[in-house]
């Protein structure tokens, strides 16, 4: 945490100033009290997002989308040496076109545009002074603001021709849906079939017009308690297709993880020139029994439990 304090004020407050509020997700880093009380005496709001839901700050999201798009193109074109462009690429950011700001981010930064070789003829340095300044840069924070807001408002008119209202009532009760694409997959197979949602859960709260706070069990205790209306979905009457938390293990994260539960089997796989041990594991699943074939020694080393109890499943020096 004193690492992150410290590149903070470099990087930050150094530079811009202190905010007025910081939006961010719910990593640890962010909730903990030493970053909370660091905050509250630099007299900073803290806005975390709703959990789960990255939504909440898009503008992050998509920004972080683009620069990682950057990053491949350098690596493509500069391999081992890419690192060494970076600030070039910080550089070629900066002074390109935002569509939503109708501007570079250096020239709504500085309210004048960057001089580069590339575009040597284009730039004039005007000679203001005193209240044309404010002047000059008042209306361009203004046009700034409407321009962000015209984009936001397209960005929402699109996402809403794409999504229907889904409102719960307190004391309804809802299936949570279970992150599918990290935390589940095991030696490359079975994630994908993996359940999407456990529960049900009844709902004690609504937070805001598309959050709501549940009544998780003990099992969830370390997960935050608030999910966004996207994470969630009516239960079902048919107390079959429920599936309890008891025969499935989720971590903090609300990903789905899969264990194996014994060792069944041990054979000798045979290759050209040597001999590899294997052994028929039963896994956990709701979906019935699963079974596949796995290196003997890759599963002593992840989960030497297993082979405490049986004596016929260690190998023989």
């Amino acid at each position: 945490m004193e690492k992150l304090a410290k590149l903070y004020i470099t990087e930050i407050i150094t530079r811009h100033g202190v905010p007025m509020s910081i939006i961010s997700d719910r990593d640890s880093r962010f909730t903990s009290r030493f970053w909370q009380s660091m905050q509250k005496a630099l007299g900073t709001r803290l806005d975390l997002s709703t959990a789960y839901h990255p939504q909440t700050d898009g503008q992050t999201e998509r920004t972080i989308q683009t620069l990682e798009d950057m990053l491949r193109c350098c690596v493509v074109d500069f391999g081992g040496s890419w690192d060494n462009h970076l600030p070039l690429i910080e550089f070629s950011y900066n002074n390109s076109y935002h569509t939503s700001i109708k501007c570079a981010p250096f020239e709504a930064l500085y309210g004048r545009k960057c001089r580069s070789p590339v575009c040597w003829a284009e730039i004039r340095e005007s000679q203001i002074t005193g209240l044309e300044i404010i002047q000059e840069t008042t209306d361009k924070i203004a046009r700034i603001k409407d321009r962000i807001k015209a984009a936001r408002d397209r960005q929402k008119s699109y996402a809403d021709n794409r999504r229907k209202p889904l409102e719960f009532a307190i004391g309804d009760k809802v299936m949570l849906k279970v992150s599918p694409w990290k935390g589940v997959v095991r030696f490359g197979k079975k994630g994908k079939l993996a359940p999407r949602y456990v529960g049900p859960f009844e709902i004690l709260d609504r937070i805001g017009p598309v959050a709501y706070k549940l009544q998780l069990p003990h099992e969830l205790s370390g997960v935050h308690d608030t999910f966004h209306v996207s994470n969630l979905k009516k239960c079902l009457s048919d107390e079959t297709l429920i599936i309890p938390l008891d025969e499935v293990r989720l971590d903090d994260k609300i990903h789905f993880i899969e264990e194996p539960i014994e060792v069944m089997d041990r054979e000798m796989k045979t290759l050209k020139r040597s001999r590899i041990p294997i052994v028929k594991v039963r896994w956990n699943s709701k979906r019935g029994p699963e079974f596949t074939w796995e290196r003997e020694d890759h599963m002593k080393k992840k989960y030497p439990q297993l082979f405490t109890n049986d004596p016929t499943l260690v190998n023989k020096d």
